[in-house]
């Protein structure tokens, strides 16, 4: 967030600035949702709604897991969040008490450690490298002295871009249920995968918690609408929850949304130009030095190596800022023991621009001094 203030403030003074710091799409929501709206602006009053969403949204979601996973997923397991910030709130909540131990990948969305923290659960964050793809396994699970009470996973990830496959995603789950370890599958960034689709950890685990969002393949950020799939024996502590911290979701866009799924052929256009960013940035990224990335699997990103020149990535990004004009998220945002040596660059905005930002940082590398 300190990145994108300097971004803003770069701008205002009007100095040049290219922007790979933010994990959001370029695009606006599709076409659909945006005439939705404005319909129902004129024929709704946009009061409150159920708690745990409205029905036809919460219909058409579910029916969405039966046109990607080909997975059956009752409208009732459907809770309809205020993004999936709202739904991992509601999540860990209904899931965890105070004092619970909880794994995480590292690196991995610092949001979550922030967010269990505050709540006064014990984080204990799995160190991933290269080796696992960034991702977690049994392996790790095993290594613990005691199972957790849970364990989020991210599958495409923030920042990596990493996935875990169907074989390994049914194998943490198996673990998790033999052990008694709730899952939290984080799956926000489902839809934007490059080979190979994501699996949903429903496909192997109903008693995993889901958490998915509009923001990302469905281009809808700042409508703060997402949704939960909850297990049965957690659904009245979600409702409760959910009534009580913020009594509905926006009901605007909970209207609004119904119409995303009807814009399938418009969003995979997006995921196509992210597939093309993705393999012009992986061509010309090894060519300015930076040829230690994270396999990119699906998301947005590239988690990139930039030890030659730091261990510093937060001084780093700012005067990437200051002195070429690119913005770059820090690692140790995502990272805060091995992230000073990494940063995370974002390819869902214009091509063109992405390709002069990456030679904008190159010719700036190329007058750093190597460690």
């Amino acid at each position: 967030m300190r990145v994108i203030d300097a971004v803003v403030a770069r701008r205002a003074a009007g100095l040049p600035v290219i922007d790979l710091s933010a994990g959001q799409p370029s695009t606006p929501a599709p076409v659909a949702v945006r005439r939705a709206a404005a319909a129902a602006l004129e024929a709704d009053r946009i009061g409150y709604t159920n708690a745990l969403g409205i029905p036809p949204l919460r219909e058409a979601i579910a029916a969405h897991y039966r046109h990607t996973d080909g997975i059956d997923v009752d409208a009732a397991s459907v809770a309809v969040t205020t993004g999936s910030s709202g739904g991992f709130l509601y999540a860990f909540l209904a899931a965890f008490d105070a004092g619970d131990t909880v794994a995480m990948a590292r690196p991995g969305y610092p949001a979550y450690r922030n967010m269990l923290a505050a709540l006064g659960c014990r984080v204990v964050e799995l160190p991933c490298g290269a080796d696992t793809r960034f991702q977690p396994t049994v392996a790790h699970l095993d290594a613990l002295d005691v199972p957790p009470d849970g364990l989020v996973l991210a599958s495409p990830a923030n920042p990596t871009g990493t996935m875990v496959d169907a074989a390994e995603l049914a194998a943490l789950t198996a673990w998790c249920d033999a052990h008694g370890t709730r899952l939290v599958s984080d799956e926000i960034y489902h839809g934007i995968t490059f080979g190979v689709a994501a699996a949903s950890a429903w496909r192997t685990s109903r008693r995993a918690i889901v958490v998915n969002s509009f923001s990302k393949y469905f281009s809808m950020t700042g409508w703060r609408i997402g949704w939960l799939l909850v297990p049965d024996e957690l659904a009245d502590s979600v409702d409760r929850l959910a009534g009580n911290f913020a009594i509905c979701p926006p009901a605007l866009s909970q209207h609004a949304a119904v119409a995303a799924f009807d814009a399938y052929d418009e969003l995979d256009a997006n995921v196509e130009r992210y597939a093309a960013n993705r393999a012009m940035a992986l061509e010309q990224l090894p060519l300015i030095g930076l040829d230690r990335l994270a396999p990119a699997d699906g998301a947005f990103y590239v988690y990139a190596d930039v030890s030659r020149w730091t261990h510093d990535s937060l001084s780093f990004v700012f005067r990437a800022l200051a002195e070429c004009g690119v913005a770059l998220a820090p690692g140790v945002d995502f990272d805060p023991v091995d992230g000073g040596r990494f940063v995370r660059m974002c390819f869902a905005g214009d091509t063109a621009e992405i390709g002069q930002g990456i030679a904008w940082l190159g010719d700036w590398l190329g007058r750093q001094p190597v460690l």
